[in-house]
């Protein structure tokens, strides 16, 4: 027998997204945090005068992935702060979903609108 998926049920779904997106991303930044804390809080302070950027183990997906799998603080951190901004596309993902299996076009289309600028604003940056 086929179930019919339901608004009520969509919505808990997305609720259940993003609680536990929040939960988790937050339970990995405390969790970097004090890591962080334990290996360099007796640390000096560094000087702020000039800039010295990141290399790619802190900037890239591929970097961050790799360096808290090794469980390297600062990159748990950055995993965290990943699983954050991931949260409300993933909840935007689900909403188009939703609106597929209930045949809502103008939703589908404001859905498609709102997921292609956020993924341009992601990927679309320029690099210098």
């Amino acid at each position: 027998m086929k179930k019919h998926i339901s608004d009520t049920d969509v919505q808990q779904l997305v609720g259940k997204v993003l609680r536990y997106g929040v939960l988790t991303a937050c339970f990995l930044a405390i969790a970097g945090g004090v890591a962080y804390l334990l290996h360099h809080g007796g640390s000096p302070v560094p000087s702020y005068h000039t800039f010295q950027g990141e290399g790619a183990a802190y900037t890239t997906f591929e970097g961050i992935l790799k360096d808290a799998m090794a469980l390297n603080p600062t990159e748990i951190i950055q995993f965290g702060v990943l699983a954050l901004i991931a949260t409300p596309i993933l909840r935007v993902v689900l909403s188009l979903f939703a609106f597929i299996l209930e045949k809502d076009k103008m939703y589908i289309v404001i859905t498609l609108i709102v997921l292609s600028i956020i993924m341009t604003s992601i990927f679309g940056g320029l690099k210098v």
